[in-house]
Order: C-alpha cells, then structure tokens, then sequence
C-alpha cells in the first residue's frame, strides 16, 4: 500500500454515515502529520464536496480549483467542519493527487478556526 502523506486527495468511502456526518464515496484531504501516518493506519481527513455559493460563504471551508495535480475534476470545498478519522487501509478506494502547499495553508487556518485554536 502507498505511504500516506498529508496533503494527498483520496478518494474514500465514508460510509456508514449518521445524521449529518459527510457520506458517500469522496475525495478527501489527508490533514494528519506525516509522523502519525507513517505509523498508524487512523488518519484525519477533511472530506471535499461540490462547490455552492452558500458552501463558499462558510469561514471553515476552502476553494479547491480543480487541477492535474489534485486529480479534482470540478471546483470543490474542503468541509473543514466535516474532519473526522478513518481507516485509510479500510476506506481507501483511489489515490487522486496532493493539494499545493498554499491550498493547505488554506485549510491549516479553517483548521484553528474549527478546533478554537486561535
């Protein structure tokens, strides 16, 4: 199996969900250190959905432009609210690509705005 990095898009099956927890089969962002990744199979990941005006709006969720390098094929949010663990050797269905550093800057900031770390 390929190394867990963080920063990697997958494509994971989310699924069983509850209520208002993020479902399906999605791509996801890899936002564990590479320290727990290389060494523990439970990794946090953001989920990323369909970009909406109204998803936009929100201060814990990122832009994603679509590009080569993230495998993403159409403008997407990262649902920093939405972070959870999961069981990458479980959930794993495809690797797509790496967000850029930038992107994950992004993304670090939703962060402490999600978990009050600020």
């Amino acid at each position: 199996m390929t190394r867990v990095r963080r920063g990697m898009v997958l494509d994971l099956n989310l699924n069983p969900s509850r209520g208002s927890e993020t479902g399906k089969v999605r791509p996801c962002v890899v936002v564990t250190n590479d320290t727990y990744n290389e060494h523990v199979p439970v990794i946090q990941v953001t989920p990323i959905t369909a970009w909406s005006d109204k998803k936009a709006r929100i201060l814990s969720n990122v832009v994603i432009q679509p590009s080569e390098r993230n495998g993403l094929v159409k403008l997407s949010i990262a649902d920093c609210l939405q972070t959870r663990p999961v069981d990458y050797v479980e959930r794993l269905v495809k690797i797509r690509g790496r967000l850029t550093d930038v992107e994950m800057a992004a993304i670090d900031a939703a962060l402490l705005i999600v978990f009050g770390l600020r």
